[in-house]
């Protein structure tokens, strides 16, 4: 395998942990901010990975988004996965800043997301494709800048979308709680066991071209130079 291989895949690994890290710990961190410890005592708000790895999230998913296609003769794949998700007592921000702080503790990984997604947008602008003349540092830099977008938008619009156990569908759940739309919640709250199978239906069939792939596509066009 050639060196630039080596840094591209070390560059989209670096961006993806950046990325799932900091969604799962803004979403303990804006709930520490209403009130909720529960992340904080269990050693969740910190940014050593080994915190927040998550088995199929964190490892299977990623890896099998990204080799299965170079296996099948086709170029890599995208890089996609989620971490460990950070305890959160919903029942603690509810009594504290209502169901609107609730809403804010499951967009606070979106933003974070789209938030990265933007600086790296500015950063990618100010740099310069990388040459054969250029250091292995700067082209690391390029990549990981370039991913850091692009994996950013990934997530912040896969979590967007309304899946059991994903921040689309609690935001929905909370925001239904609000205007007392039980029937709402108890849909979500009676399929969230099935979510992490609902996700790989998406990801394994052409449900992710409409649902992840052509939103994704349209956000980088704004967004790349």
């Amino acid at each position: 395998m050639e060196s630039i291989d080596l840094l591209k895949i070390a560059a989209a690994v670096l961006a993806l942990a950046t990325a799932i890290i900091g969604h799962e710990i803004m979403h303990g961190w804006v709930a520490y901010i209403y009130g909720d410890t529960t992340a904080k005592n269990a050693g969740r708000l910190t940014i050593n990975p080994i915190s927040h790895v998550d088995l199929v999230g964190t490892i299977i998913v990623p890896a099998t988004m990204y080799f299965l296609p170079m296996l099948l003769g086709a170029e890599s794949g995208f890089l996609f996965g989620w971490a460990k998700p950070v305890p959160i007592n919903m029942s603690t921000v509810a009594r504290n800043a209502g169901y609107n702080g609730a809403m804010q503790v499951d967009l606070a990984g979106i933003v974070y997301n789209f938030t990265l997604a933007a600086f790296a947008s500015v950063v990618i602008v100010m740099m310069s494709q990388p040459t054969t003349s250029d250091s292995l540092f700067y082209v690391f830099a390029y990549l990981f800048v370039l991913q850091t977008l692009i994996i950013n938008v990934v997530l912040g619009v896969f979590n967007l979308l309304p899946i059991p156990q994903f921040d689309g569908a609690h935001f929905l759940t909370h925001l239904a709680l609000k205007h007392r739309i039980n029937s709402v919640a108890e849909f979500f709250y009676k399929y969230e066991r099935y979510g992490i199978i609902i996700v790989l239906i998406v990801l394994m069939t052409p449900l992710k071209n409409y649902l992840l792939l052509l939103p994704v596509q349209m956000i980088l066009s704004l967004l790349l130079p």
